[in-house]
């Protein structure tokens, strides 16, 4: 069976971005956000809350 990257609609906190790449990566979601937010904080925020709108739109819903 073929993985697919989804936004998760049961345990999503924002919009499931984080939580549907846990899924896909087979991690921790709470290990993703802390990442992406040390991320974001280390590259001045709007990068990262840029990238995070765009996932919203590419990737769908499960």
């Amino acid at each position: 069976m073929k993985k697919r990257l989804f936004r998760s609609r049961s345990q999503r906190m924002l919009a499931g971005v984080c939580e549907g790449i846990a899924e896909y990566l087979d991690m921790d979601p709470t290990v993703i956000r802390v990442l992406y937010i040390i991320a974001s904080v280390l590259s001045a925020a709007f990068p990262g809350l840029l990238i995070y709108i765009i996932l919203i739109f590419v990737i769908p819903e499960e």
